[in-house]
């Protein structure tokens, strides 16, 4: 389930705040009603960010053995393709239940 709270609470339950993101969970925090930003730990922000320094450098070795090249309109169109591809697999396995 999603933590989400006020603004304000980061002054008034910050404590719970704390607990929350030390647990491994996010906070949500909302202004007028909006999402505004996310909490994290900072040992979970470092995940994220060495995850994504990780699949960048593979993406980029990848990307010198492989010579073919897309434009953005044809890349773009083969992961819509894919994602319809992967939306009707789930769709015909859940009709299956």
């Amino acid at each position: 389930m999603y933590n989400i709270r006020p603004i304000s609470d980061l002054r008034t339950k910050l404590h719970e705040i704390e607990k929350t993101i030390s647990a491994g969970e996010p906070v949500f925090l909302t202004k007028n009603g909006r999402g505004t930003m996310v909490v994290i730990s900072i040992e979970d922000y470092y995940d994220l960010a060495n995850d994504i320094e990780r699949k960048l450098d593979e993406a980029d070795r990848v990307a010198t053995e492989i010579k073919v090249r897309y434009s953005l309109n044809e890349a773009h169109e083969r992961v819509m393709a894919k994602l319809n591809e992967q939306d009707t697999v789930q769709n015909s396995d859940s009709a299956d239940i």
